[in-house]
């Protein structure tokens, strides 16, 4: 019989951090700024030549990555693998592990016992920009000799593995928005089959990049917003929603082998009990009903539930015209006439798509959710699309004292990749 995973331990580099003086372990905080439906978008305007852009977005800019890593670390490190290292270091000390200064914790159990799964969708991109840059815009001969190193995707896994001395598995994944989903999902299946005690998952992303931004500009998906309306300007199943709303960030969970957290009387915030993945082969950037149908199926028969007893999902949400109702489609074929009953939200209304980082901060949240029996809203949801409705939605404010015992997190991505993630309550 395969073991039960649990989550232990809570890590995010917060959109809201500086505020209130809170900086760090910001898990808590975060949920319930985006449970009271407060927006972290704001309108962020590049400075590059040749064409400044301004668009709705979501920055970590109370971040201060020397602080919370040191100035020699920091160095070593892309953006989107300061945010990841942060994310899992608050994570690790959450669950109540002590970091050391010299990559010696252990404390885990054996190093090969702790692993770390983590999820990418761009990667150290920014490093490679700059390089760019110094060649055709500065007239340089030579870019940065520690480039590659910056560069890779898999440079947070390895410094979360280096710094937290994990010498079990240190795997990155890359599908797009639904990299970090598909990191906690297989980790959770790496502790399953018993191949380690304990697992860093998560995912980190830098999307604000200047050529980043411009991409996402000539495909036509962006939210549009100036100062006024930049923090509604995500409106997952609304008539008007025009479209996702970047953002960067990280978080992170610990996952752990029931018995072993037990034994060590660990502070559990939920159960991950099941995984759904699979491709929709049909189309790179289309949404297909059929693959979200048979990928919410997986996780529902992995994780023993059935449809009824899901009370609720954080859909993938992303406010793009063809992508809401083509869910919510999917939503009604599973449940059936639970669906009118289910809560839905889609929280990426308040804290933007963070790409590869966004299954895992979905996944924080609905986590929690099941810890605090409090289901976040969809933010702006004063009304409902006529092609998004037949399932419960909660909108914009918080349904409290939910008594919900098993949650579903979605991570629908281009390139047909579908990964979610099925948590049960704690008992």
């Amino acid at each position: 019989m395969q073991g039960r995973v649990a989550v232990t331990g809570l890590g995010i580099v917060n959109p809201f951090d500086g505020e209130n003086s809170i900086t760090v372990n910001s898990a808590s905080d975060f949920f319930h700024r985006i449970a009271a439906g407060k927006s972290a978008v704001s309108l962020y305007t590049t400075e590059d030549i040749p064409r400044p852009v301004s668009i709705p977005a979501v920055r970590c800019a109370g971040f201060r990555p020397a602080e919370r890593l040191g100035k020699s670390l920091t160095g070593m490190m892309e953006r989107f693998a300061q945010l990841g290292v942060a994310a899992a270091f608050d994570a690790w000390e959450d669950a109540g592990f002590v970091r050391s200064d010299a990559s010696s914790t252990r404390v885990a159990g054996s190093a090969s016992e702790s692993g770390v799964a983590w999820g990418t969708a761009l990667g150290g991109l920014m490093a490679f920009e700059r390089g760019y840059r110094d060649f055709w815009q500065h007239g340089r001969e030579r870019v940065a000799p520690m480039s590659v190193v910056l560069g890779m995707n898999n440079a947070a896994a390895a410094h979360i593995s280096i710094q937290l001395g994990l010498g079990n598995s240190s795997l990155t994944y890359s599908v797009a928005c639904a990299s970090a989903a598909a990191a906690i999902g297989e980790a959770f299946r790496h502790i399953r089959r018993g191949g380690a005690k304990v697992m860093v998952a998560g995912g980190s992303d830098a999307t604000l990049a200047y050529a980043v931004v411009r991409a996402w500009e000539a495909l036509k998906v962006l939210a549009p917003g100036d100062e006024a309306s930049a923090s509604t300007a995500c409106k997952p199943f609304h008539p008007a929603r025009g479209g996702l709303v970047l953002g960067e960030g990280a978080a992170a969970l610990i996952l752990e082998d029931w018995d072993h957290a037990v034994a060590r009387n660990a502070r559990i915030y939920a159960e991950i009990a099941g995984y759904g993945a699979n491709a929709d082969h049909v189309h790179l950037v289309r949404p297909d009903q059929a693959g979200q149908v048979a990928a919410i199926q997986m996780a529902l028969k992995e994780a023993c539930l059935l449809p009824a007893e899901i009370g609720y999902v954080n859909a993938h949400g992303t406010a793009t015209r063809e992508g809401d109702p083509i869910e919510i489609s999917a939503l009604r074929a599973v449940f059936g006439p639970h669906a009118e009953q289910m809560a839905v939200s889609a929280t990426k209304s308040a804290h933007g798509h963070l790409m590869g980082a966004t299954g895992a901060v979905e996944a924080l949240l609905t986590v929690l959710a099941l810890h605090y029996d409090t289901i976040p809203p969809t933010a702006h949801l004063d009304e409902v699309d006529a092609s998004c409705a037949g399932v419960a939605h909660v909108r914009d404010v918080a349904l409290r004292g939910s008594k919900v015992r098993a949650a579903l997190s979605n991570s629908f991505a281009f390139g047909g990749s579908n990964a979610v993630l099925a948590f049960k309550a704690a008992q």
